[in-house]
């Protein structure tokens, strides 16, 4: 049996890119999809193509174009998973746009404020909306997408690193919250992947983006990037029933060895593992000394 039969799943910017990798992934496992996305055209066609997928009996595709950063359009998402699924076991917050690209002085103010509301915003909306009916039903999936920007300084990038970094401290904080109840609160790091956030980069040029950076998305386009497959099957893992219990982490699609964590479930619960720290200086060798 695919491992996501039966269930039933919301993903965000599913459109393109990472997003439209995800509902392909999703459907071949037998999910019931909800996808959503901004640009009405470009979700069409991936709704035709992922549905084309959908061949467990009883599966079904669906798509509804609309903004993470709208409540009503939050709303108006889950309220329908719910009218034809008759129940939500997975949401996937991966609607992101890098914002500004340049100076935090010289970026405009707008535009800055508009990525927070997408990247980190949409992401507490959205979980927001489907809670009370996973609280319920005592069970639940929520991946968060993030990305280097959360792990790292990121010049040039500040709204989106900002953003980012928050996602995953929000979902180490909910996942506190919703862990009696048996909800799984996720973030995952899907590799520099080329996609339009890539295009945009190349587009801003080394002035704006910063030479290094520049340069590093010129060696990441030219190579071909992370695979989107391969971000897809971390997804589809923490979705599934094999990791239910793993909660409250930051996992790379491309640097962790994620496919045996649930062997570890035991070790992972009493530990801070794949977590947002702050590193002090006995975590160090030179074990310095603080009064």
């Amino acid at each position: 049996m695919s491992v996501l039969q039966g269930r039933s799943a919301i993903i965000t910017g599913a459109s393109q890119g990472l997003g439209r990798a995800l509902a392909l992934a999703f459907a071949r496992e037998g999910a019931n999809l909800l996808l959503t996305a901004r640009g009405a055209d470009t979700l069409e066609q991936t709704h035709r193509e992922v549905a084309a997928l959908a061949v467990t009996p009883g599966q079904s595709v669906y798509s509804l174009s609309g903004d993470v950063s709208r409540t009503e359009d939050c709303q108006q998402w889950v309220q329908t998973a719910l009218s034809r699924f008759g129940r939500l076991d997975i949401l996937v917050n991966n609607a992101g746009i890098y914002g500004p690209i340049g100076r935090i002085e010289e970026n405009d103010w707008d535009e800055w404020v508009q990525a927070l509301h997408i990247n980190l915003l949409g992401t507490v909306q959205m979980c927001r909306a489907v809670l009370p009916h996973m609280r319920q039903r005592k069970y639940g999936k929520i991946i968060n997408l993030s990305g280097g920007g959360a792990t790292a300084p990121l010049p040039n990038f500040s709204s989106y690193a900002a953003s980012k970094a928050a996602v995953v401290r929000f979902t180490e904080t909910l996942a506190e919250e919703a862990r009696d109840d048996h909800i799984d609160v996720n973030s995952v790091a899907p590799g520099a992947l080329n996609t339009r956030l890539l295009e945009q980069v190349l587009a801003a040029g080394p002035a704006r983006a910063g030479l290094k950076f520049y340069e590093r998305s010129l060696q990441q386009r030219d190579s071909g990037g992370a695979s989107l497959e391969r971000a897809a099957e971390l997804v589809v893992y923490l979705a599934s029933a094999r990791s239910d219990g793993i909660t409250g982490r930051l996992l790379s699609a491309v640097w962790d060895d994620w496919e045996t964590l649930h062997d570890r479930r035991q070790q992972l619960a009493g530990s801070d593992l794949f977590t947002l720290r702050r590193i002090v200086p006995q975590d160090r060798p030179e074990q310095w000394k603080c009064a």
